[in-house]
């Protein structure tokens, strides 16, 4: 497996349209809208997208998430590193992830695009 790099970040916001507002005032951003739950953090190119923000009754820390070409390949090199996976693989509109902890605790996700 090739090295990966965390691709996206994703934001736990308490109010999301106060806070798509709060972003696009501070920094310019454009979102992409995916039912009032979520909204997709437009790239500076207004296609691709570098992050998100979902709703949530609680600020967390932020997600980062890797992205992969082989998931399961992904899954069994977190497990023999000594990760945990904390939700096993799953769709999403965009393809499929994962998410787990790594030795301190941390939380990441390892996703891979549909296609």
């Amino acid at each position: 497996m090739n090295a990966l790099h965390i691709d996206y970040l994703e934001l736990a916001v308490t109010d999301l349209p106060s806070s798509r507002t709060f972003y696009e005032s501070a920094f310019g951003w454009s979102f992409n809208d995916y039912g009032g739950m979520y909204a997709g953090i437009a790239g500076p190119d207004g296609n691709d997208e570098d992050g998100g923000m979902y709703a949530s009754e609680t600020s967390v820390a932020p997600l980062p998430l890797i992205r992969s070409n082989d998931l399961e390949a992904a899954v069994a090199a977190v497990e023999k590193a000594g990760g945990t996976i904390t939700e096993a693989p799953y769709d999403y509109p965009g393809g499929r992830r994962f998410i787990f902890t790594d030795p301190s605790g941390n939380r990441l996700g390892v996703y891979q695009p549909a296609g």
